[in-house]
């Protein structure tokens, strides 16, 4: 039985290009084939701010919201966070759907497909590796970075990679794949 791979848009604000990058590397995840790959939109998700009474380390959830959120992760064997950087920053959107749940996340790996202006989200990326450190997750080293992603974006709003972009992709999607197995039996 493959790995369930879930890549997550992890942006919602209107007019925003991360499901068209989402599409492209969802696409390029099941052409890799190391996965079952899901594609999940934070937008779609739903979420409002915070709002369990208990902890997520408790898993007592109160909101159908959370109850769908967590049956959702926990699913999934990795991830991919296809972000933007806003401010330097990760999206809200982002950091609020990583808080809302803990064991779910436990023990899984996840990579970064980081798009933007010139430094293609990395700062954003290097804030959100720390971030899902604490939720005992592994990040990988190796990442996707699409710098000037307009650029990338065709008249019909599709995503055009690169040989670059496509080679960085594979690397970090062979890594996930390395990760997950490894990590199944902690995940047991």
């Amino acid at each position: 039985m493959a790995l369930k791979l879930q890549t997550i848009v992890c942006s919602t604000r209107p007019g925003r290009v991360g499901p068209s990058v989402a599409r492209w590397f969802h696409a390029f995840a099941q052409q890799h084939g190391g996965f079952d790959a899901q594609l999940v939109d934070l937008a779609d998700v739903g979420l409002p701010l915070y709002d369990e009474p208990v902890h997520p380390r408790m898993q007592q959830y109160e909101h159908d919201h959370t109850k769908r959120w967590s049956a959702s992760v926990a699913s999934a064997d990795a991830y991919v966070f296809v972000t933007p950087e806003y401010n330097y920053s990760p999206p809200p959107a982002l950091v609020n759907a990583l808080d809302f749940l803990y064991k779910e996340w436990n023990y899984k790996p996840c990579g970064f497909v980081g798009y933007g202006g010139v430094s293609g989200g990395l700062r954003a990326v290097q804030m959100e590796r720390l971030h899902v450190t604490t939720l005992k997750m592994m990040p990988m080293a190796e990442g996707v970075a699409v710098p000037m992603v307009a650029s990338h974006i065709g008249d019909d709003g599709a995503f055009a990679s690169n040989e670059l972009i496509d080679a960085s992709a594979k690397t970090m999607l062979d890594e996930l794949l390395r990760w997950a197995e490894a990590l199944k039996a902690m995940r047991a």
